[in-house]
């Protein structure tokens, strides 16, 4: 269809998958965008989010995403350009975060109003394009599926990534929970502060062991990134009645490209088991997987909510690792991969400065 308007096609700059492999693999390219259609909007976009999810999808191992090339990003966060027919509900100039299987490292981006979440106060579009699919997945993990409560121990992996400060976070919002974080030896004093009870590293520990020094019986919920044999490392870590949600397999990331070794030594120690046997043990196995959730608008909805309400009242607040331009996405998702980050790693688009000086006027 043509588009309504000259602006409405300009050029815009976007982050492309061309195909599967390193960092190099991910480049800017300039696309040509349509307006909206009926129930969308038209976002132009200040900050997106990078998510573990994003760096399995550069090596092919994400089964969310369409075949390349392609356009990956599955949140971001930004002001709201035009509206499609039967959108009521937004309205040019709204500051929006948005939601999305992928597509959404670009300048511009057209998405369906029902994936927009509007800016609470005082949010940044750093802040917001750090929220949605970290707070979401931690938040589901802990409530929904793990049912935390006062007085109940926690075991986070990688607790300093996104969705570990999110999940430390919020486990501050229960009384008198006790959380294990594993993270390297540097971000320890940063776990302390954060609220982690016993920080462990697990390069140079068995972190299983350290739990057990601390809580010979286990603890009630086990936050499993990892996958692999990991996986059954938690599911014995669990005391009765014990839950363990795993929502990922980051294992399998051991350098910039697949590794096959890898895959298979993951794949063969996959943690497995059956229903009878898991009666005798009286704990839960939880699988977790936010790119499912995308036709569940109302329960995602009710999650955003929740989250946006304890960021207005000071209980959570996105911690922002590094931001980085479009053009060093490879050393943005370097920064990821090699787990040197601390928080949330942010893209910008950087649009051209006439541009910015013409929205500020």
């Amino acid at each position: 269809e043509p588009p309504a308007g000259g602006e409405e096609a300009a050029e815009h700059r976007a982050l492309v998958l061309t195909g599967f492999g390193g960092y190099e693999k991910v480049k800017v390219q300039t696309r040509r965008g349509g307006g909206p259609r009926p129930g969308e909007v038209s976002v132009r976009v200040r900050a997106c989010g990078l998510n573990f999810a994003d760096l399995m999808a550069r090596q092919g191992l994400y089964d969310r995403l369409p075949p390349p090339p392609v356009c990956p990003g599955m949140e971001c966060a930004g002001t709201v350009r035009a509206v499609g027919d039967d959108v009521r509900d937004r309205q040019v100039g709204d500051k929006v975060m948005v939601l999305a299987r992928s597509g959404l490292w670009q300048e511009v981006v057209n998405v369906p109003a029902s994936q927009t979440f509007l800016l609470p106060e005082g949010m940044s579009f750093e802040e917001a394009a750090a929220l949605l699919v970290n707070y979401i997945t931690a938040y589901m993990i802990l409530f929904d599926f793990g049912n935390l409560r006062p007085n109940q121990s926690v075991l986070i992996h990688m607790a300093a990534g996104g969705v570990g400060t999110a999940a430390i976070q919020l486990c501050k919002t229960v009384e008198n929970v006790t959380i294990f974080g594993t993270a390297s030896a540097s971000k320890h004093d940063f776990l302390k502060e954060s609220g982690v009870t016993h920080p462990i590293d697990y390069r140079t520990m068995d972190y299983a062991e350290e739990v057990r020094k601390v809580s010979p019986k286990g603890v009630d919920i086990v936050l499993d990134p990892l996958g692999g044999s990991d996986t059954s490392k938690a599911f014995n870590l669990l005391k009765p009645m014990g839950k363990l949600i795993t929502y990922g397999v980051a294992n399998l990331l051991t350098g910039q490209k697949k590794n096959l070794m890898a895959m298979a030594k993951t794949w063969w120690n996959q943690f497995s088991i059956n229903a009878l046997q898991l009666l005798h043990h009286n704990k839960a196995v939880c699988g977790y997987h936010l790119g499912y959730m995308d036709e569940e608008y109302e329960l995602v909805g009710g999650v955003v909510a929740k989250l946006i309400n304890l960021y207005s009242q000071g209980k959570i607040k996105p911690k922002i690792d590094s931001v980085w331009p479009f053009d060093q996405v490879a050393d943005a998702m370097r920064q990821m991969q090699e787990k040197k980050n601390v928080g949330k790693v942010i893209l910008v688009p950087e649009a051209p400065k006439e541009e910015s000086k013409k929205e500020e006027n």
